[in-house]
């Protein structure tokens, strides 16, 4: 099955995946599905990345391009079939891959001291030159 791997702060790669070790080898853990997106694709990443304390990935945007959740280690994109993952189809591969690879998540100092918490913001390379 041809996925879409997306590893923090590197370009996105597609590679060739045929079972749940391989799933698992490449998200570093037990697996979980999320679909953000109206196709049929799921966005499969570590059940426990933000518990573990994973690099941040990513970002999740609505549909006016804002961020409202961050992914955090590596992920991988898969198509969607009956009743399991597919290969991506060669345009799916371009539309996702044109889009992790423009975008990039930076950690930020909130700066708040009455919640004492950090923020990310989400950079796209396209408008902002890292």
């Amino acid at each position: 099955m041809k996925v879409l791997v997306v590893e923090p702060q590197k370009p996105c790669r597609v590679q060739e995946i045929n079972s749940l070790a391989d799933m698992q080898r490449i998200v570093g853990g037990d697996i979980e599905a999320v679909y953000p997106f109206q196709e049929p694709v799921a966005l499969v990443c570590n059940s426990e990345g933000k518990l573990l304390g994973l690099p941040m990935n990513r970002p999740l945007l609505d549909e006016d391009r804002l961020p409202y959740d961050i992914i955090c280690g590596t992920f991988f994109i898969a198509g969607l079939g009956q009743e399991d993952f597919v290969s991506l189809t060669d345009e799916q591969i371009q539309r996702y891959k044109s889009l992790y690879d423009n975008v990039q998540t930076l950690p930020v100092r909130n700066g708040n001291q009455r919640t004492g918490t950090d923020r990310w913001r989400s950079t796209h390379k396209k408008e902002r030159e890292i």
